[in-house]
């Protein structure tokens, strides 16, 4: 039978009529008959009746997004609720005591403080709760049960929020009278259990989901890890009396929560050699990697090295160091020291310094280049690492406040800034004395302060700070003269101190002697000779403050006794005194590193240790027993011009911070004295900070090894602070002239466009440069001196070229013998000396004199005494032959074809590889050229002829360039075109470092910076048998001046005109001689090819399509498209011959070979 329906219909028309049962279409319909009644009418039709019906089809009404989601989320919540219900039942199970319960205490309750007149004894309580699902809601206080009866449905309704009342709302249109929240009752078990699990739980994290049922593991937690040290008892107590040894734990815990720390302490603080041991006890060179910390200076992290390996008392194969040229790195190392480029120069290798654990910046308030580049290169490691699983933890450490750089949000893309750590130093009080007046001639006035401090002040060293090595030498020598130390003399204190008595007892009877005749000096002298105007702002000040009405005779009473005191303190400085000896030191980077560590060790017995010292002082290195400071308030810095890039030493004011830093220095033992040769209002107008390094040098260098390291946008790089634009474009500019990088789209630029090029890219040359450990200049000559195969030669010059100061200038030093008659003509000797190493090749200038020496002393075994003997510093020819190797080492990676090695007996250069050796030298330092100007007229002015005497014009600058005295070319004076190494600006503005060149290769060692016209018709162009290439003549002008040059023979450019006279070359058998029989056949001249009408001849036409779309225009291009297509040209060369000869010239080609 079909299916059964009710029929409703049918059933009331039944009824109607008789009640009786129907059945249509086999289909039987009970209507409503009574149970009991059996006698039911059954009506059976003979034959299937057909009605006729309208089937009314039932229209589903489409449900909206908003109803649809609306019902969703109530089959969700019915879903939730019954899983809720589940869960509660199986909780019950595992449900605690009644009297256990009673023993919590509910979170409500411990934070609010109930009184026990609120509380009676015996009471019970009910705890209203919310819901599991919003457990993170605040929970109802407990109330008394006695005194208000709850109403479940009145509680849910407070108790509800917009959520819960929008849910609400959607069952009751659903027609599902539900309850969201559950209240229990103390008494209930089940509901203080389901309580108890509502309560603990959003505790532990109150940020948590019903969903967040189960056990989280901490990713973070991991076993506390300490290595033991057996340390020295002595050492163990000396590291006991640093200030940040009481500050262990809070940096160490700062450190494991923050991927990026700053540690603020004065230097002295001991965060140098005691943060390194904190982490290797801590277990960061455990397992996961080493520790490394970078110094500014060479000289910082070869002692801090060997400090930290004593007070560990472990060895240099775990406690090491890696410095330029030098190290003592091993396999073994966990605490590794380097120098802020060494780990630059790893990171160029290593981008993501896999095999450091920590790295600690340390000295990062001295803003070095290398130590700004890294701090902002690390800030995009760190968070690298972080999402590889291996992160890298950064400590920054500061001497100075100046930390604002270093916390900066761009530079460190962290939710909030790094945590600063402020280490108290363990300083004692350092009184400042400033003087009255600012004396111009510093040094004599430091040197006078010396002699006070040492004739009248008690025991301690003194530490004098000036600018340069000229000054560390002259002071050190009239000191040395004044107070004579005697090796072995015995001068014990207690003589010492009674001869001191004796002195002053000497000196009080000199006086009273002397008296009436120092008042005569007095009077004889001419007050009108000297001015009366202020030498400084705080004396004119002073001025203001006297009172005009005094007596005239108390203020020349005044003047005399001032003009008393300055006698008698000259009479006594005039006075050699060999009683109280002075341990005299000097201090400067340039220094040899055995005389370096010479401040490290005690004076002899008897004598007063006093350094004479450039900044090198100032905070790399603690200086022991040091009570006084003389500061001058000068410093040497080097300033760079952003548009010429002329760099040039001056002579400056310190800022206020480093003259604190100074100061500081009188105040590491004891207390101290510091005392200032300046005015505080001098003072006052110092700078707060030193500018960075990275805003007063080029750049050329870091940009290039930003770019091979794939930084393209070097202006977004994130810099502590950033280099101004013009650095930038300036050093983009440079690099692009030496090929190391390119525009986008490698279109040709003219020089004076070169700045205007966005975001150039860099080159395969530009890469290789990269690799070479100098700068791009002297990279650039190495990859040329592989063309012209001379990289021997090339190899020692540019280590010669990179270190500075390779001969001894003519400064007395100050442990000299002799008098200065004496010295001067050592110098001179020293003079002919190096004039004498030129030999022939007097054109190569300076740059022989380099190399020469570097062979010199290498034959000898780079002995000591033979270096002083030639006037050479012994420290830099040890750079140099480390350079040298490293170099060598670097030119064989790069080209391992070369097989080159660093021979001591290197031959003097040929004539033809001294050519060489000049064009390579113009090809790196192209942008260095400078000529020299025509005579004066005559009858010009004398002041003029003396201005144009010997001057030179160079690119950068509009000023008279003159060459150094000390140059072996000084006297030259038939050179027109001059390269020179670098520029100083004294009285003049002088070149050092020259080299002789040619006008005529300008175009092809710098055709940046040329301007050509276009290829000369005569002579005609060439075709070279050697190249294989096409060569015409062009004239042109050189640089900004416009120095124009001869025509000169240069490659045929890049233009359909080449393809044209190749073509000719080629139809007239000069490029494959095979052709050349075939030349008296040809059906057109083949100087067709580059007539004006060409064009009208349609065979031209086809063999210039052909060439063209080969960029066929080489015989090596020619050669090599037949290895792939030995057809090629061959249909275009038979349009030019005869069909009489197709047949051999078939058989011929490709012609390679004459088969005649």
């Amino acid at each position: 039978m079909g299916k059964k329906r009710k029929n409703n219909d049918a059933s009331e028309s039944s009824r109607s009529m008789d009640g009786n049962t129907v059945q249509l279409e086999g289909i039987s319909t009970v209507g409503n008959v009574a149970d009991n009644d059996t006698n039911m009418l059954v009506v059976i039709p003979k034959k299937k009746a057909k009605i006729k019906t309208k089937v009314v089809e039932k229209k589903v009404k489409k449900l909206s997004k908003k109803e649809r989601k609306r019902l969703t989320d109530i089959i969700q919540r019915k879903e939730n609720k019954e899983r809720r219900a589940n869960l509660l039942e199986a909780l019950s199970k595992n449900q605690a005591s009644e009297e256990e319960m009673k023993r919590f205490t509910s979170i409500t309750e411990v934070y609010t403080q109930n009184y026990k007149s609120d509380l009676a004894v015996g009471d019970t309580y009910e705890m209203k709760i919310n819901s599991i699902k919003r457990t993170k809601r605040k929970k109802k206080p407990m109330t008394v049960k006695e005194d208000k009866e709850e109403d479940p449905e009145s509680e849910d309704t407070d108790q509800m929020s917009t959520d819960e009342e929008v849910e609400a709302i959607m069952e009751e249109q659903a027609s599902a009278q539900t309850k969201d929240d559950v209240t229990v009752e103390a008494s209930s078990i089940h509901s203080l259990n389901q309580s108890l699990h509502a309560q603990i739980e959003p505790a532990k994290n109150p940020d948590s989901k019903p969903a967040d049922l189960q056990p989280v593991k901490n990713a973070d937690s991991k076993p506390s890890v300490y290595m033991h040290l057996n340390r020295i008892p002595e050492m163990q107590a000396a590291r006991l009396k640093l200030p940040i040894l009481a500050e262990e734990q809070v940096v160490m815990e700062t450190i494991n929560d923050n991927p990026i720390v700053i540690i603020c302490g004065e230097t002295g603080s001991g965060k140098t050699t005691q943060v390194p041991q904190f982490l290797y006890e801590a277990g960061y060179a455990h397992q996961s990697g080493i520790i490394c910390v970078t110094e500014p200076r060479r000289v910082a992290a070869i002692s801090m090295s060997k400090r930290v390996a004593a007070e560990m008392n472990l060895t240099d194969r775990e406690i090491s160091y890696q410095i330029r040229f030098e190290g003592n790195t091993t396999p073994e190392t966990k605490i590794k020291f380097v120098t802020d480029g060494v780990l630059l120069k790893e990171a160029q290798q290593d981008p993501l310094l896999t095999k450091y654990s920590v790295i600690i910046i340390d000295e990062a308030h001295e803003r070095s280049v290398y130590t700004d580049i890294l701090i902002g290169l690390l800030s995009i490691v760190l968070r690298q690492r972080a999402k590889r699983g291996r992160p890298l933890k950064l400590i920054i450490m500061s001497a100075t406040l100046r930390i604002e750089d270093f916390t900066s949000s761009v530079l460190f893309r962290y939710s909030k800034p790094p945590p600063i750590i402020k280490v108290e130093a363990r300083q004692f009080p350092v009184t400042v004395h400033f003087n009255k007046k600012t004396i111009e001639d510093y040094v004599s006035e430091a040197y006078k302060k010396v002699c006070k401090i040492h004739r009248t002040l008690p025991e301690g060293g003194i530490l004098v700070f000036v600018t340069g090595q000229q000054e560390v030498h002259t002071l050190v020598r009239k000191l040395r003269k004044m107070f004579p130390y005697i090796p072995g003399q015995a001068n014990l204190e207690p003589t010492k101190k009674e001869s001191r008595r004796e002195r002053q007892r000497k000196e009080k009877l000199l006086q009273e002697e002397k008296k009436e005749s120092l008042l005569e000096d007095v009077k004889k002298i001419d007050l009108n000779s000297f001015s009366v105007l202020p030498q400084d702002d705080e004396v004119a000040e002073n001025d203001d403050n006297i009172d005009v009405n005094s007596d005239e005779e108390n203020t020349k009473l005044k003047e005399e006794e001032d003009e008393e005191e300055d006698l008698k303190a000259m009479m006594k400085e005039e006075t050699p005194d060999s009683s109280i000896p002075l341990y005299l030191l000097p201090l400067y980077s340039l220094l040899s590193s055995d005389k370096q560590a010479q401040v490290f060790e005690p004076a002899p017995e008897g004598c007063r240790m006093c350094i004479i010292a450039t900044n090198v002082a100032e905070t790399s290195l603690t200086i022991p027993n040091i009570r006084y400071v003389v500061d001058t308030g000068k410093t040497k810095t080097k300033f760079y011009d952003k548009v010429t890039g002329v760099s040039t030493f001056r002579v400056t004011w310190v800022s206020q911070a480093s003259a604190n830093q100074r100061a500081g220095r009188a105040g590491r033992m004891g207390p101290g004295h510091c005392y200032r040769l300046y005015s505080s209002a001098v003072f006052s107008d110092f700078e707060l900070f030193t500018p960075p390094e990275i805003t007063r040098r080029p750049v050329e260098d870091l940009v290039l090894q930003m770019k091979s390291m794939r930084i393209d946008k070097v202006a977004n790089f994130p810099f502590p602070t950033p280099p101004v634009n013009e650095q930038i474009k300036a050093a983009e500019s440079l690099l692009m002239s030496l090929g190391a990088l390119h525009p986008v789209g490698n279109q040709s630029i003219r020089f004076n466009d070169l700045k205007k090029v966005k975001s150039p890219v860099i080159t395969d040359l530009g890469m290789v440069m990269a690799t070479f450990p100098v700068a791009p200049r002297y990279a650039k000559m190495l990859m040329l001196a592989k063309t012209y195969k001379v990289l021997p030669y090339a190899v020692a010059l540019v280590a010669a070229l990179s270190v500075d100061e390779l001969f001894i200038d003519s400064i007395q030093p100050s442990d000299a013998e002799g008098d200065k008659e004496k010295w001067q003509s050592k110098v001179a000797k020293l003079s002919i000396f190096r004039s004498n190493l030129i030999g022939n090749a007097f054109l190569l200038g300076d740059m022989m004199v380099l190399l020469k020496a570097v062979g010199a002393c290498e034959s000898e075994g780079c002995a000591v005494s033979f270096c002083e003997r030639l006037g050479i510093r012994f420290k830099a020819m040890r750079e140099i032959r480390k350079l040298r190797i490293q170099l060598t080492n670097a030119v064989n990676t790069a080209f391992p074809e070369e097989d080159l090695v660093v021979d001591p007996n290197l031959p003097p250069p040929n004539e033809e590889q001294n050519l060489a050796l000049r064009k390579i030298v113009l090809g790196g330092l192209a942008d260095h050229v400078a000529r020299r100007n025509p005579a004066p007229p005559p009858g010009a002015d004398k002041t003029e002829c003396n201005r144009l005497k010997g001057s030179f014009q160079c690119m950068q600058l509009e000023d008279l360039v003159y060459i150094h005295p000390e140059s072996v070319m000084f006297k030259n004076k038939d050179v027109e075109f001059v390269v020179y190494q670098s520029m100083i600006e004294t009285s003049r503005l002088y070149m050092r470092g020259l080299c002789c060149i040619e006008a005529h290769w300008f175009p092809e060692l710098a055709p940046s910076y040329c301007v050509l016209s276009k290829p000369l018709e005569e002579p005609p162009p060439r075709y070279d048998q050697k190249t294989g290439k096409v060569f015409c003549h062009r004239s042109g002008s050189f640089g900004r001046c416009n120095w124009e040059f001869a025509p000169t023979e240069m490659e045929f450019p890049d233009s359909v005109e080449s393809y044209r006279w190749f073509a000719k070359f080629l139809l007239d058998g000069d490029v494959f001689p095979a052709l050349a029989r075939f030349k008296s056949f040809l059906l057109l001249n083949a100087s067709t090819m580059v007539k004006s009408w060409a064009k009208l001849q349609p065979k031209t036409d086809t063999v210039l399509k052909a060439l063209i779309s080969k960029e066929a225009k080489t015989r090596d291009r020619l050669i090599g498209m037949w290895k792939t297509e030995p057809r090629f040209f061959q249909a275009e060369y038979l349009e030019w011959i005869p069909e009489s000869l197709h047949g051999e010239v078939i058989t011929l080609w490709p012609p390679l070979v004459s088969k005649s």
